[in-house]
C-alpha cells in the first residue's frame, strides 16, 4: 500500500508535543448501584515515563503507598497463537483480578485495578463452537469485589452476574462461544464506571472455523480513558474521581493503559514486507477513530466482524466504545508510523499514540523525498 508520510519527522512533531522524553519501562466490599468507593480505597496505582505534557501548576499529588510501583502496560505482541484445531473444544481461561499501584508517567503513579495484572487484560482467543470454562479469582489483597463480562458470552449478563468475586474467592460459569469475532470483556461490578476506567478491561477473539487467513505478526492494542484526581502531568499517587467519568472529561486516553505504553521498547516492531494485523479494541467509555498515520489499512474487519468481507483501503475506522475492530497492512516502506486516535487533541494533550516501528531496505518507487509535515 502507499506510505504517505515521513514518519521520523511526524514523530519529532508529536514527541515535542506530547513531551514523550522516554519509552515506559520497561473483607468483601458490598456492590451496588449506590456504591462509593472507600474512603481510603486501598486501591494501589501506576506510574510512567512519558507524560502527554507537563502540569500547568507544577502541582503534585499525595505520595503513593510505599511499595514499588509495577508496569501495568501489556506488550503489544502478547497475542495468544492461532488456533490450529479443527473442532470445537473445551477450554479452560483462568483469570485473576488484581489491585496494583502502576507507573502512571514520570513520577507518577496510579490505582489500576486489572485482570492478570496488565491493561489490557489478557487477549483470550478461541475457537467458534468452543466451550469455554471460565475461572475468575479476586486477589486476596484486594478491597473490592471483582467480576467478569464477555460480550463473546450469549447468556445474561455476559457472565457478570455468575462471577461476582469476592476478595480471596473464586468463581466459575461456562459459556459455549457461538459467533465469531473480537469482541470486549470488562469487570462489571459496581460502579461499574470506576472498575472499567481503572484498567478492568480487554478482548476475546473467537476464531471462525478454518481461522483467521494467514499473517506475519499480529499486535493487542487497547485504548482507554483515566480519569484522575489531578491534571495530567502532575506528580503523585493519582487515584479514579468519579467526576471526570461522569462528564466524560479525561485527563489521559491511552493505548495499552498509560502514556508511552507503545513507545520505545513498547512499540510494535515489524518488517518491510510483512503483513501484520492488528486487533485494536476500545475498553473506556470514548469511541475511538483508529488510524496509523503514513498507511492505509488493506483490510477491515469494522467493528470485530468475522463473517463478512472485510472493507478494503480505509483510512481511518472507528471503533466504538465496548467494541473492537481487527485491521491489516503490509509494510513497503521502513520508518516510524505512528498510532493514533485521530481526534487529535487527544494524542498532543492526552497521550492517544504509539508506535510501529518497521525495519528493512528503502523503497523509492514507493516513497521517496525529505522530511516531511501532516497531522
Amino acid at each position: 500500500m502507499r506510505t504517505v508520510l515521513a514518519a521520523t519527522a511526524t514523530f519529532s512533531l508529536i514527541a515535542v508535543a506530547l513531551g514523550l522524553l522516554a519509552a515506559s519501562q520497561g473483607g468483601t466490599a458490598t456492590s451496588g448501584p449506590g456504591t462509593r468507593p472507600p474512603a481510603a480505597a486501598a486501591s494501589p496505582s501506576p506510574a510512567s515515563s512519558a507524560t502527554p505534557r507537563p502540569a500547568a501548576t507544577g502541582a503534585t499529588r499525595p505520595a503513593a503507598p510505599a511499595v514499588a510501583p509495577v508496569e501495568i502496560a501489556a506488550r503489544p505482541d502478547a497475542v495468544p497463537a492461532p488456533i490450529r484445531r479443527s473442532s470445537a473444544a473445551t477450554v479452560t481461561v483462568d483469570l485473576e483480578t488484581t489491585e496494583v499501584i502502576g507507573t502512571l508517567a514520570d513520577g507518577s503513579t496510579y490505582a489500576y485495578w486489572t485482570f492478570g495484572g496488565t491493561v489490557p487484560g489478557p487477549m483470550i482467543r478461541v475457537r467458534v463452537g468452543d466451550t469455554v470454562e471460565l475461572k475468575l479469582k479476586n486477589a486476596p489483597n484486594s478491597a473490592w469485589p471483582h467480576s467478569i463480562d464477555l460480550h463473546a458470552v450469549t447468556g445474561p449478563g455476559g457472565g457478570a452476574g455468575a462471577s461476582q468475586t469476592a476478595p480471596g474467592k473464586d468463581t466459575a460459569f461456562r459459556f459455549k462461544a457461538l459467533n465469531p469475532g473480537i469482541y470486549v470483556y470488562h469487570c462489571a461490578t459496581a460502579p461499574i464506571p470506576m472498575h472499567v476506567a481503572s484498567g478492568m478491561y480487554g478482548l476475546i477473539l473467537v476464531e471462525p472455523e478454518g481461522g483467521l487467513p494467514a499473517v506475519d505478526r499480529e499486535f493487542y492494542v487497547v485504548q482507554g480513558e483515566l480519569y484522575t484526581n489531578a491534571a495530567a502531568g502532575a506528580k503523585g499517587h493519582h487515584t479514579y474521581l468519579n467526576d471526570k467519568a461522569v462528564n466524560e472529561r479525561p485527563d489521559y486516553v491511552v493505548f495499552n493503559g498509560r502514556p508511552g505504553a507503545l513507545t520505545g521498547e513498547g512499540a510494535l516492531k515489524a518488517k518491510v514486507g510483512e503483513t501484520i494485523r492488528i486487533y485494536v479494541g476500545v475498553g473506556g467509555f470514548l469511541p475511538s477513530s483508529f488510524h496509523v498515520i503514513g498507511e492505509i489499512f488493506d483490510r477491515v474487519y469494522v467493528e470485530g466482524s468475522i463473517g463478512s468481507e472485510p472493507l478494503r483501503n480505509i483510512q481511518t475506522t472507528l471503533v466504538p466504545a465496548g467494541g473492537a475492530a481487527i485491521v491489516e497492512m503490509k509494510l513497503e516502506v521502513p520508518g516510524r508510523y505512528l498510532l493514533v486516535d485521530h481526534v487529535l487533541p487527544r494524542v498532543f494533550d492526552k497521550g492517544a499514540v504509539g508506535f510501529l516501528d518497521v525495519e528493512g531496505p528503502e523503497a523509492p518507487d514507493v516513497f521517496s523525498g525529505g522530511a516531511g509535515g501532516g497531522h
